[in-house]
């Protein structure tokens, strides 16, 4: 698919989310055609797949055409539901698919010409199949290595809402119109590249964060920020062991790392919030991630984590700012936080999460965290919290502070910055410093990262090259007389010196100035004279 194509496929998609969006907010109508968009591919998938079963077998009949209530009927699907269970983690029957389901919605009506006929167009009652359908999606899984995956995964497409029409007709009537426009895209899975549709839906959520407003921040990082960590921690290597985000959201993060690398084996997360965490294993899965190679959580990763053991290689996060969390004493005990002897404050959660992730990476791993700037420079416990980081541990494990430009983020203007850290580094006594806050381009009402911006920030961290203005390798002992203050300032020094004043020159050109001024004066006193009227001085 080549970039032109892949354009019109995400324009048609979003022409498509439009149809919904005179009747709610981005916030409200992404779950619906986020959601209705990976059931067409759920149906695409297993189509093709039990075709492939088919064919394999000797058999003419295509899956779509299997009648499920004869006996032989029932004798394929049971064959194809084994394999299918076993093979992409669930299973939808051929009037369970979703071209069946849309087809029923919206039957089509030719005129005398052969075309469509809207107005003659009628909808059949399709709201009851579509909630039947999602819950066997899910019950499909039951008992089985997938069902964590795919347990609750349509909770959000809520087909009962006011937001989708007044009455049981409107509702069912704008259902109807999305899954015939939807239906008219072929995704192409049988000759496209596995990100290819992936990316599109990733479009798709980029769309809705962008109009989502503060929201947008507990679900998705801006895909250039994300290019940066990603880039960071894969350094060095082609393949991952594991990925880990505490904080997942749609799982864009992770999804990013995968990009950068051949293989990821293992992909970790956890989302405190429901819907983005419905969202991230979409994602996954639409991205043609293997059920067995992910797994996400839904739980506070703070008060509840859940991947307990785990080593990740590489570890990426964009926790919300300063958020609360309990800061319970009984947390002192809790092995991510008692060798610090001190606890993130309760209403500035940052720290807590930098404890956490550093506990869950190998030693072997590199770990890229997004902050806001005050976690560089506040004192009390999080100041003590930076000193065990830096000073106090076997070995710092700060590698480098990379200060990003302010408004790049949704929701938020503040300034932020990306904290890299590792177990073991290769040089523990400095720290690269980097002020990339001037590397922007303004689009709309965002600052946004251009690829030059983002090559920059990269190889200046992975060469830890310095560069007048921009970038500063400070040694420990110059961080520990600066009382263990980040504040990328004092490391590099982007003070611009005022131009030199020739005082002389200046007065000169007054001199000059004053005579023009005489001259021009002069010449309209004579023009006033001349035409007998009061001059303007």
């Amino acid at each position: 698919m080549s970039v032109d194509q892949k354009k019109q496929l995400e324009q048609q998609l979003w022409a498509v989310a439009n149809t919904l969006r005179g009747k709610m907010d981005a916030d409200d109508y992404q779950d619906y055609i986020l959601g209705f968009i990976f059931y067409k591919y759920l149906s695409e998938k297993i189509k093709l797949f039990a075709n492939k079963i088919l064919e394999d077998s000797n058999e003419t009949i295509k899956y779509e055409a299997i009648n499920e209530n004869t006996e032989e009927g029932k004798q394929y699907l049971a064959a194809i539901k084994e394999e299918a269970i076993e093979t992409l983690g669930y299973f939808l029957k051929p009037t369970e698919l979703f071209s069946y389901i849309a087809e029923k919605g919206s039957p089509l009506t030719e005129d005398e010409n052969g075309e469509e006929n809207e107005e003659e167009q009628t909808e059949q009652f399709i709201l009851e199949d579509l909630t039947k359908i999602f819950r066997n999606i899910e019950q499909s899984t039951s008992g089985t290595d997938s069902e964590d995956d795919f347990n609750n995964l349509f909770e959000d497409v809520d087909l009962t809402s006011t937001k989708l029409g007044r009455t049981v007709k409107a509702k069912n009537k704008l259902i109807a119109k999305v899954l015939k426009h939807l239906n008219k895209i072929d995704f192409e899975l049988q000759n496209v590249e596995a990100d290819v549709l992936g990316d599109a839906y990733e479009y798709l959520i980029a769309q809705f964060a962008s109009g989502a407003g503060k929201k947008a921040g507990e679900f998705y990082t801006p895909q250039q920020v994300s290019k940066v960590l990603a880039k960071i921690v894969t350094t060095g290597k082609t393949k991952l062991r594991s990925v880990y985000d505490p904080t997942c959201g749609s799982g864009s993060l992770l999804l990013r790392v995968a990009k950068e690398v051949q293989d990821v084996a293992h992909f970790y997360g956890q989302e405190l919030n429901r819907t983005p965490y419905n969202l991230a294993r979409m994602n996954m899965i639409m991205h043609d991630v293997h059920y067995s190679k992910f797994d996400i959580k839904h739980a506070d990763t703070l008060e509840n984590p859940q991947h307990l053991g785990l080593e990740a290689e590489a570890i990426v996060a964009n926790p919300p700012f300063s958020a609360q969390w309990s800061a319970s004493t009984i947390f002192l005990t809790d092995q991510r936080f008692s060798r610090y002897g001190k606890l993130a404050p309760s209403g500035r959660a940052d720290f807590a999460f930098i404890q956490h992730m550093i506990h869950h990476l190998a030693d072997n791993g590199i770990m890229a965290v997004v902050m806001p700037h005050g976690v560089l420079f506040r004192s009390g416990a999080e100041g003590n919290i930076r000193q065990y980081l830096i000073a106090d541990a076997n070995t710092n494990y700060l590698d480098a502070v990379i200060g990003l430009p302010a408004n790049i983020f949704y929701g938020t203007s503040v300034s932020t910055s990306i904290l890299v850290f590792k177990k073991c580094r290769e040089n523990p006594d400095n720290i690269l410093f980097i002020d990339a806050s001037q590397g922007f381009d303004k689009v709309k009402n965002k600052n946004v990262l251009r690829d030059e911006d983002i090559d920059k920030i990269v190889s200046t961290y992975q060469e830890r090259r310095v560069e007048e203005k921009y970038s500063y390798l400070a040694q420990i002992s110059k961080v520990i007389a600066n009382n263990f203050s980040l504040n990328i300032p004092r490391y590099v020094n982007t003070f611009e010196t005022d131009e030199t004043i020739e005082i002389n020159e200046v007065a000169q050109k007054l001199k000059d100035l004053e005579k023009s001024i005489s001259e021009v004066d002069k010449v309209i006193y004579e023009f006033c004279k001349e035409l007998n009227i009061e001059t303007p001085f």
